[in-house]
Order: C-alpha cells, then structure tokens, then sequence
C-alpha cells in the first residue's frame, strides 16, 4: 500500500518508519527544510512545502495514495491537508492534541476518517488508523516480522473455505482463529471462513500483502488455497 505522510517530525517520521517496515510504500511532505533532511537521511522520499496547499500535496501523486497522515503539529493545517486528500478519494487521519475542548474534536473528527492523538498513541497505532479496518497491527516482532489480525471480507478469496483448505504463503504462520462475534483463540482446522472472522497471522514484511489478499480481498489469490 502506498502512504503520504505530511509532517516529517518525530510523530510523522516514527510513523514512516513503521509503515516502511511493513513493506509499504510512503512518502513524507514537510515545510521545514532541516526537518526534510531528518526523513531523507532516513530514506524516505520527502517533498519540501506545505502539505495544506493543493498544489503541494498533489506532488505527493494523491491518486495512487491508499491513505494521508495529517500529523503535524498545527491542527488547522493537519485538517485543510485532509481535506484535499478525501477530494482525491484518500483516507484521511488527523492528528489532534489532547487539550483540544470535545466540541472542536467532534467538529474535525465528523469530517476525516479517523483522528489520533500521538500523545496517547504510538507509531503502530497511527499505523493501524491508516490502514483501516480489515487489517490490525498487533506488534512488531521483529526487523522484518509483525503480528497482524485480518478480518475476512466478502471480497477475500477465502471466504467460505475452511481452515483446512487454507494455504499462507512462505514465512507466515496462522496463531489464532476467531468466528465473528467471538473470542480468539487456538485454531481449529474444520472451522469455516465467513466474513467478520478474524485470524492472527505472524508473517515476515514482504509476504504481509500477499496474506492480506488473500484473507481481505483486493486480488485473486486461488492459489494460495489448498485443492484450487
């Protein structure tokens, strides 16, 4: 998935970096010079400007981005930049400080889809409000090895196997197994994959978009299933 981050400081660039860790594609937009070296140095592409203005933000290729963090640490800018990136038909999340009245959340928050509040919320939960919600970090395990829920769309290409008939690809592995309106526990290989079931998968970086085809949807993936 591709990623735009507008706001390259320490919220903005932890998030890059746990974004970029999972495979995914990301670039950052910052104003301040000195900041956008920090994001370059740590290899990221960087456009330098103000990701509020259109002509700016457009840089970025809004059209190919899944999704754009608006997580600098000015609120007005962070929710103009949102909503430029929703004309574009991305995903909008919004960072907000804490000390902000209920009133003026509520305000923002009816206009994005999701605001966050980095003093609360780490890297991987940023992470989590920008790829939506079929697909949950849990934890980053290791450098190329995270533990993730997936939640079985009517789209996903596994929807009506059973757990038997499941195939992950190489470097992954199905922990725990949950029907829809239950809890999550051990696996059990006659269960049948509906939607709103939930799997907790470990995988290595670069097979995660390839599980989440396959249990979410997006793309054909037969061949990942046991007998296609």
């Amino acid at each position: 998935m591709r990623f735009v981050i507008v706001g390259s400081g320490r919220v903005g660039l932890r998030t890059a970096r746990a974004l970029g860790e999972s495979g995914h594609d990301v670039v950052l937009v910052e104003a301040d010079p000195k900041t956008a070296d920090r994001g370059r140095e740590a290899g990221f592409e960087v456009i330098v400007g103000d990701g509020s203005v259109e002509s700016v933000l457009e840089q970025a290729d809004l059209e190919s981005a899944d999704a754009v963090g608006a997580l600098t640490g000015d609120l007005n800018a962070n929710f103009a930049t949102c909503l430029i990136a929703s004309e574009h038909g991305c995903r909008t999340v919004l960072r907000i400080d804490e000390d902000y009245r209920e009133d003026v959340y509520r305000q923002y928050a009816d206009a994005v889809d999701e605001v966050i509040y980095p003093e609360r919320l780490g890297a991987i939960a940023t992470k989590n409000a920008l790829l939506g919600g079929s697909s949950v970090a849990i934890a980053d395990i290791a450098q190329h090895l995270q533990l993730i829920e997936f939640t079985v769309t009517a789209d996903a290409p596994v929807n009506g196997y059973s757990l038997s008939e499941l195939e992950l690809p190489a470097k992954s592995r199905l922990l725990a197994f949950g029907k829809r309106d239950g809890s999550v526990g051990v696996p059990n290989v006659d269960a049948s994959l509906e939607v709103g079931d939930r799997l907790v998968v470990l995988a290595d970086f670069t097979v995660l978009g390839d599980v989440r085809q396959l249990i979410v949807g997006n793309t054909t993936a037969e061949t990942a299933l046991g007998g296609a």
